[in-house]
């Protein structure tokens, strides 16, 4: 058993039926953590680059190659530029988009480009990040970023359509993958200590990856 878990016997039961949407938010943030932060680049039909940072992200599946992100919809219910641009064809958006891994050097960058501009205003120029050309879609990658994961637009699950802060679950099947030389070796092992990356933890706080240990899995984990 977990040391000190007598501590904790005394909980708090929640119905989030009766929490506000706020709450409902704060809670979320604060007890799933840390997040991995995908930051997507999209385009518009009219050829607009768009950067956003996503915490709710995550991966899906390797066969095939497959992660989720998810966008809320804005205040007043509508769409959030990222996920208007991604969504697929046959709902009005290109389908595509990037996820650019986020390192430490790069988190002032990110957590500026979730500065609400109008749409077709570029995140990119904001910060001063640089767009490259990606080799399967049509969204730019973020070039500083050490790791880039271009996708297709599986489908999109909408949780409560047209509601504020209602939730969309984008699937993204994986077409492409840039990934910096040093990064990984020739078994597809990444070098955590090179990559250093940050996650999301409740309100504004984060965390870096520096700080690890291994253990085995399985009934291993339970004597050694």
């Amino acid at each position: 058993m977990a040391r000190g878990i007598e501590r904790y016997s005394v909980k708090m039961e929640l119905d989030p039926a009766r929490l506000s949407v706020p709450e409902r938010y704060k809670l979320l943030i604060g007890c799933i953590v840390p997040r991995p932060i995908a930051w997507v680049s999209t385009v518009s039909e009219a050829g607009a680059v768009n950067l956003a940072p996503f915490s709710f992200f995550a991966g899906v599946g390797s066969n095939p190659m497959t992660l989720l992100f998810c966008p809320a919809n804005k205040e007043d219910g509508s769409e959030k530029d990222t996920l208007r641009n991604a969504k697929p064809v046959e709902e009005g958006g290109l389908g595509e988009f990037v996820v650019n891994v986020v390192p430490h050097d790069l988190a002032r960058a990110m957590a500026g480009t979730a500065e609400p501009l109008g749409y077709g205003e570029s995140e990119f120029a904001l910060v001063g990040v640089t767009p490259e050309v990606s080799t399967r879609v049509r969204p730019p990658r973020v070039r500083e970023s050490p790791i880039r994961f271009e996708c297709r637009t599986l489908q999109v699950i909408r949780t409560n359509p047209g509601a504020a802060a209602g939730g969309n679950v984008v699937l993204g099947e994986v077409v492409h993958v840039s990934i910096l030389d040093a990064l990984v070796n020739e078994r597809m092992h990444t070098d955590p200590a090179l990559l250093d990356a940050i996650g999301r933890m409740g309100g504004l706080g984060y965390c870096t990856t520096r700080d690890r240990f291994e253990m085995p899995m399985g009934r291993r984990a339970l004597s050694e």
